[in-house]
């Protein structure tokens, strides 16, 4: 079969996007993997799938593969980039618009400059819902954050702080994040059994109460230039822990680009992120 898509990247974090509004599209895991496959596919980091509403409570359905083939609940940088597809197609004229996602309702604005944010809902902070058993390990408490020891093989033990942004993340701070083993650590991690789904590894470097860099381990993709959830989940993360400022948009620093990410600190309010989403080129390919 013929597969027309096209290129999209959001702060480097790149993506294969199908419209598929108008077609039946049932892939099978080793297809979606193909297709992401950066030698014998087109290569990205996730695939999203534009489908259309299924309710009259939103405009559209946004599906999203990782690039080993499995299906997830969200990813912020895809759905700047699945907003930006929807607007330059022509498939909506609205400005915000209301995608249904695995993990519930986001709310994307597209922006004059080109620049999208997206309301990613409010952050969820429970070890059981998250999928992360806690039993056993030490605990601190630091801030309003709950802080989990993790001890991995040949290297120092760390402190984690576990956020959902309609997936699971582990987030630690780090002294040198470029000399960090992220790829280690990282694959560590996300496959550790004591996380259900397995999980989205960040790492953050804080240099001020407003600006911290990350690196994160993608489930499914390994270490990503930008992940948009993962930027949420550490703003998330060092607000909770009283490291980050709750009253300004925290700048992010990403391999790739830069986000800016906004939250209260209240459990309740939602996180907005604010970042680019760009096409880079269309296709097709022979599937």
């Amino acid at each position: 079969m013929k597969l027309t898509f096209t290129k999209m990247q959001g702060a480097g974090n790149d993506f294969v996007v199908i419209d598929a509004t108008s077609i039946a599209l049932n892939l099978s895991a080793a297809q979606w993997q193909r297709i992401a496959d950066r030698r014998f596919g087109i290569g990205a980091d996730q695939i999203l799938l534009v489908q259309p509403a299924d309710g009259p409570d939103v405009d559209f359905v946004y599906r999203i593969f990782n690039a080993d083939g499995q299906e997830v609940e969200q990813c912020g940088n895809g759905a700047r980039c699945f907003a930006r597809f929807v607007r330059d197609r022509g498939l909506t004229s609205k400005s915000t618009i209301r995608v249904r996602t695995k993990s519930g309702v986001i709310s994307p604005t597209v922006h004059a400059d080109g620049l999208v944010t997206v309301d990613m809902g409010p952050p969820g902070f429970d070890p059981q819902a998250i999928g992360f058993d806690v039993s056993g390990l030490a605990h601190q408490r630091e801030g309003q954050a709950d802080l989990w020891q993790m001890q991995p093989p040949n290297a120092d033990p760390f402190w984690i702080t576990i956020v959902s942004m309609g997936n699971p993340h582990a987030v630690q701070w780090v002294k040198q994040l470029d000399a960090y083993p992220v790829a280690q650590i990282g694959a560590w991690c996300e496959s550790h059994p004591r996380f259900r789904d397995r999980v989205n590894a960040g790492f953050v470097e804080q240099h001020s109460a407003q600006q911290i860099a990350i690196r994160v381990f993608e489930r499914g993709a390994g270490e990503t230039l930008a992940c948009g959830t993962g930027a949420c989940a550490a703003v998330v993360a060092g607000i909770a822990r009283g490291l980050l400022s709750p009253a300004v948009p925290i700048e992010v620093q990403a391999r790739g680009g830069r986000l800016k990410i906004s939250w209260s600190g209240q459990a309740a309010d939602h996180v907005m992120m604010t970042g680019p989403a760009e096409p880079v080129f269309d296709g097709v390919m022979q599937l």
